[in-house]
């Protein structure tokens, strides 16, 4: 009986043995599949969003030792990461600020600024309104509240409904300065108490596509057919243009600039390699793919 017990405390301990020698050798093969593996960190524009997706997307293909992580949040928020120090690169649909690249440099990081597409903002009505042009100084007019009926541009006696971007929006910040404040550095215009922030391109579509009496803008690659982009005019008594690759690249659509990503220092290794990648003809494809200008 006695060795009967002892029999089986052996085959116990052998079978234990194993066991843990088996799980030894799973753990062991972790680390050189991660130390395999190089992360790139990508955070900002909500603007820029769907294009780092899809340049992301293509390049693990290609790369697949490469993971790329990308998500939005607006381009202030991807800037204050980089700040931070908890990003490899930061989309922004806007300049960096100088008193970003300040801040920046106070806590040792130099930002480095690399443009890697182009971008037209619609500014886009529901298809029912029968407005079809207005100038800048109109559309400033509108977003600042001094221009409140549709009846005062043309239109059908009805209220206008103003939708932005929220103000962490690069896109937001853009549209401040070059349309409501028309470029002037010293005016103080701001958004209209009624405009309606919100936080994403895609809500903006939404509002539009519901409210005939809305007016919102966002990037020309966010646009759907089922909506209506306003032709707009520098000032009266100019052609009235429609945003496109073509009305950007000729300078004759006034509401285009520039995308940027953001590193902290020349960037090298498998970041460098990345960027040089996005700014290449077949990323630059992906570029007109989805609506936007390529810089190329």
């Amino acid at each position: 009986m006695l060795m009967k017990k002892f029999f089986r405390y052996i085959v116990f301990f052998i079978v234990l043995a194993l066991f843990g020698v088996s799980c030894a050798s799973t753990d062991s093969s972790q680390p050189s599949s991660q130390n395999a593996t190089a992360y790139i960190e990508n955070k900002g524009s909500d603007t820029i969003v769907n294009l780092a997706l899809a340049w992301a997307e293509q390049y693990q293909t290609d790369h697949p030792e490469v993971r790329i992580s990308v998500t939005g949040g607006g381009s202030g928020t991807g800037i204050a990461a980089l700040v931070n120090g908890t990003v490899d690169i930061a989309n922004a649909s806007r300049q960096i600020k100088e008193e970003e690249i300040a801040e920046a440099q106070s806590k040792g990081i130099d930002p480095v600024e690399f443009v890697i597409a182009r971008d037209a903002i619609a500014v886009i009505v529901n298809p029912e309104n029968p407005v079809s042009e207005l100038t800048l100084q109109q559309i400033s007019d509108i977003y600042s509240g001094r221009i409140t009926n549709w009846l005062e541009v043309g239109g059908e006696d009805r209220p206008i409904v103003r939708l932005s971007r929220e103000t962490n929006s690069g896109t937001h910040v853009y549209f401040l300065e070059t349309v409501l404040r028309l470029g002037d550095k010293e005016s103080k215009a701001l958004f209209s108490m009624d405009t309606l922030l919100l936080p994403s391109s895609e809500g903006i579509i939404y509002e539009v596509r519901q409210n005939p009496n809305a007016i919102g803008y966002d990037g020309l690659g966010y646009v759907p057919d089922d909506l209506k982009m306003i032709a707009i005019a520098k000032t009266p008594g100019e052609p009235y243009v429609l945003p496109s690759a073509d009305t950007v690249n000729d300078g004759s659509y006034p509401i285009a600039r520039d995308l940027y990503m953001y590193t902290a220092g020349q960037p090298t290794g498998v970041i460098k390699a990345y960027l040089d990648w996005i700014l290449s003809p077949v990323a630059q494809a992906i570029v007109t793919e989805l609506g936007f200008v390529p810089i190329k």
